[in-house]
């Protein structure tokens, strides 16, 4: 089974994030847990934490259909050593917001080298910080984000995720969310070779490590590793490969979330997605 939703908004407090998945038609969602542009965020409430517990049970989504997303300050492979504590420091604040919360995932982009060190030394940064967050927590899956590969950021490829995950050497608390604007900008071609893709993938990480994915159309063109998301349909993807997933028994029981440039069209798009469970996703081209 398919659940489908996107990223909403917590305006007004974490507690909203279910209602305003529910009013789109969603049966997962992803969410922040604290403003995703600043380092520091008051801690949240336990009324605010009893309300988003009690909002989620009322809309019927599951806490493993919850894939928050951490702040996007946060660099775990930056080079320098104060900046990457305060990084360290605010991954570990996320996670325990994720537990507080009372949810299972928490969904990031590895980090970037920013020219200063190599690709090498930078996965060994984002491992120990990894590790750091593991050992301070009970419960949380870290889930890392497939990146486009724009500027100097890691995680452009399925074997850089899978350096990370072997030097964590944690696979039960290590995961994978696939974007597809970000996989095919990155230059894996899975509106041509959808299957060819799958099989590497599975190949080097594995389906079993998969938590998530992000499904968004692409401005970018195939290999120009450049983060540019478009609405379904209206990009270099086109439909076609929204409806393959969708028909993939491997996407099953996992979020796959919209982050799609226009939020009003999510209703429609969650709609037409599950249409394609049970058609031949090559009319809809």
């Amino acid at each position: 089974m398919k659940y489908i939703g996107a990223h909403v908004s917590i305006a007004g407090g974490v507690e909203n994030a279910p209602l305003n998945a529910q009013q789109i038609g969603a049966k997962a969602f992803a969410m922040f847990t604290k403003n995703q542009r600043q380092w520091q965020a008051k801690p949240l409430e336990e009324k605010n934490i009893l309300a988003f517990r009690e909002n989620l049970d009322r809309v019927g989504i599951k806490r493993r259909h919850v894939l928050p997303h951490d702040g996007y300050l946060i660099n775990l492979g930056n080079p320098d050593p104060d900046k990457r504590r305060n990084s360290v420091n605010a991954f570990l604040d996320e996670a325990h917001r994720v537990e507080q919360l009372g949810l299972q995932l928490l969904n990031f982009h590895p980090g970037s080298h920013l020219n200063k060190i190599s690709e090498e030394h930078c996965i060994d940064l984002i491992a120990t910080g990894i590790k750091q967050a593991i050992d301070q927590t009970t419960e949380v899956v870290f889930v890392l984000e497939a990146t486009a590969g724009q500027g100097s950021n890691i995680g452009y490829t399925f074997e850089q995720l899978a350096a990370i995950i072997e030097r964590v050497d944690a696979r039960e608390r290590m995961g994978v969310c696939l974007d597809t604007c970000h996989i095919y900008a990155a230059g894996y071609d899975i509106r041509d070779n959808y299957q060819k893709v799958m099989t590497h993938f599975n190949q080097v990480l594995g389906f079993d490590l998969l938590r998530g994915v992000h499904l968004n159309d692409s401005k970018s063109t195939l290999g120009q590793k450049l983060d540019r998301h478009n609405s379904l349909g209206e990009g270099h993807l086109g439909w076609e490969v929204f409806g393959q997933i969708m028909q993939d028994s491997r996407f099953d029981h996992i979020p796959l979330i919209l982050e799609t440039i226009d939020s009003d069209r999510w209703p429609a798009e969650i709609n037409r997605l599950y249409r394609f469970i049970e058609k031949d996703p090559a009319i809809n081209r």
